[in-house]
This record gives C-alpha cells, structure tokens and sequence, in this order.
C-alpha cells in the first residue's frame, strides 16, 4: 500500500504557501501520494470545521499515513488523531512550529480565536497512543510560537525535538520556501 502524507496548513494559511509545494514535489518523486487540503475559513479557523475537513480528505487512517503540520495545523492533526479508534494507528507526524499551551498574540480579535484552541482540553496521551513517530520543530525566533511550547511535544508525545535557528515561522512570509529538515526527517520514518 502506498504511503500518503497530509501537509495541513495553518491560521491564515492555503496549499500553495512557503514550502508546502516543494515538500509536496520532493515526497512525490519519492513515490508517496501528497494532499494539502485547503482547510475552511482560514482566518478564523474553529476546531469544529477544521478537524471534521481533514477527517473527510483523509478516509480511513492507518499505518501508511503520515502527517506535516503547520502551527494551528498541528493542533488540527493532533485533535484529528483524538478522534480516531483506539486501535488506529498512524505511520509518524512532524509538526512545524506547534504549540498546544501558547501564543503571542496582540490583538483581542486573534486571541479570542487562539483562546478556543488553546483551552479546549486535547488528550495527548491519547494522542500519543495512535502516533508512534513524531518529531517537533521549532524557530529560536519564532514571533508567534514561543520554545516553551517544546516541553509537551517532547513529554507527552515523546516527539523529537529540533530548534532551527531564525527562521521566524517557518512561514512564505519568512522567506521559508524549503525546509529540508522535513523531507529528511520524514524518511526516517
């Protein structure tokens, strides 16, 4: 069965943005099959439409699924992975600027859309149970994600942890077009 890999974008985010195409073309010539699924209502994303649309690109998951995250969308795979059986279990994930404790945000309009993900209680350890792999990466520069957010990637998903050094958010906007990290880690798996 041929491995499939979901990059799932972030707030604000689309398929075509910073390094999604590259990393779609580079798993390809590799054989895996790429989707980078367009989630609804991207700047203000809610967990309510956001899980439910990955679900429905994604069918039925097994060990051949592995999973690329971008900020809220790592919060969307884990809460995706939240929501499959017990006895689901996928191939590995790697998470790009993740976070499930905080943000620095200023405006009250973001942090009233940031609150509901960052307070809706998320079961890692079960999450854990359906992820074998993982690795998380971080910026030391990171305007949005701040490094505390490592310790429960690392604690409780037991995920690799990697600190790039400025490459803000990993972001189109950053410059970040390729992200060899990513390829590299992803064939580890």
């Amino acid at each position: 069965m041929k491995k499939r890999v979901f990059i799932v974008h972030g707030w604000g985010g689309y398929p075509e943005e910073g390094w999604f195409p590259w990393l779609k073309a580079e798993l390809e010539s590799r054989g895996f099959e790429v989707y980078v699924p367009q989630l609804p209502e991207t700047d203000t994303p809610k967990i309510n439409n956001w899980v439910p649309a990955l679900a429905a690109v994604i069918g039925i998951p097994d060990e051949n699924i592995y999973f690329v995250g971008h900020s809220m969308g790592c919060q969307t795979i884990a809460r995706y992975l939240e929501t499959v059986p017990e006895s689901v279990k996928v191939g590995g994930a790697i998470f790009v600027a993740g976070f499930f404790k905080s943000l620095t945000l200023e405006k009250d309009s973001e942090k009233e859309i940031a609150d509901a993900w960052l307070k809706t209680p998320i079961d890692l350890i079960k999450i854990k149970s359906r992820l074998p792999k993982s690795v998380a990466i971080f910026s030391d520069n990171d305007p949005w994600v701040p490094l505390d957010n490592e310790n429960d990637f690392r604690d409780k998903l037991d995920s690799k942890i990697i600190t790039e050094h400025n490459k803000g958010h990993f972001s189109g906007s950053d410059g970040t077009k390729e992200l060899p990290i990513i390829l590299e880690k992803l064939l580890q798996f």
